[in-house]
């Protein structure tokens, strides 16, 4: 009898231990399944990146991306600025996650100028800096002694004297580097043209309205805000081959950040480029790499 109710005993026991071990396993496997439920869960969480953008056409095409991106779960935040120095500022002091208004000549001589840790990681469209005039119709119209309003910005002015040696109008000197090339370099100006580097260039669409008899030489983005078309309205300007690509611009310590990629690549894709040539018609140009 004793016998009887120890084997009995025994296999209850064996019982038991099973019944507990596979609850044990059921509430492992249930934990195993609520932690890959929150960490799939925390993988489609929408990351926020801020972009400051001059308003026009920045942070148009911007607005463009932005639908394709939040379908990615990238929410895009779009910052608009109408000047060229706060938009680096505030990208250094980490108040925004990138910038897109500047070229690549612009962002050297500012990180020169003010030691940012800034860099770019892709060129999205250039925009042909054009001459503009009220009174001065075309090229063989400009007098002796005519003035050229320009930007204050030091880092356009060898564009814009590349420019202007382009169309006959100055020589440089040999050996210049396009861009780099400054007031000092010029060795011939037969129509003794008087440059003006003084302005901000937000103001230089106010003062083409206002200096009739001058040339005034206009960023494509405030000649548009202002509703100049550059190609129509300018004397003359760039071609499409300029190499003042305006960047995507960020802190070097996010140049690798999966998302502000993420921006670039949309902002090169057919669909935006696409609408960059429709909207703009041939102001803003873009590029794909």
């Amino acid at each position: 009898m004793k016998r009887l109710l120890f084997l009995l005993f025994s296999a209850l026991f064996i019982v038991a231990l099973a019944a507990c071990g596979g609850g044990s396993d059921e509430a492992e496997t249930d934990t195993q399944n609520d932690q890959a439920q929150e960490q799939e869960g925390e993988a489609q969480e929408p990351v926020t990146i801020k972009v400051g953008a001059s308003s026009v056409p920045h942070a148009e095409i911007l607005e463009e991306a932005k639908p394709i991106l939040e379908e990615e779960g990238i929410i895009l935040e779009i910052e608009p600025y109408e000047d060229y120095v706060l938009p680096n500022d505030d990208l250094a002091s980490g108040e925004l996650d990138a910038n897109y208004f500047q070229h690549i000549p612009y962002l050297e001589q500012t990180v020169a100028d003010t030691g940012y840790d800034l860099t770019h990681i892709g060129g999205i469209h250039i925009e042909p800096m054009g001459v503009y005039s009220k009174s001065i119709s075309s090229i063989d119209e400009i007098e002796d002694g005519t003035e050229v309003i320009l930007s204050n910005s030091v880092s356009d002015h060898g564009r814009i004297l590349n420019l202007f040696a382009q169309q006959g109008l100055i020589t440089l000197k040999d050996g210049v580097k396009v861009g780099e090339a400054t007031f000092d370099d010029i060795v011939e100006n037969p129509k003794n043209l008087r440059f003006s580097p003084d302005y901000d260039p937000a103001f230089l669409p106010e003062l083409y309205e206002t200096e009739e008899d001058a040339l005034v030489v206009i960023n494509t983005n405030f000649a548009i805000q202002a509703g100049l078309d550059p190609q129509a309205d300018s004397i003359f300007r760039e071609g499409d081959d300029s190499p003042y690509v305006n960047v995507i611009a960020v802190r070097t310590e996010d140049k690798d950040r999966e998302e502000l990629h993420r921006l670039v690549e949309v902002l090169r894709s057919e669909e935006i480029q696409n609408f960059i040539l429709e909207k703009y018609n041939g102001a803003v140009v873009p590029v794909s790499e």
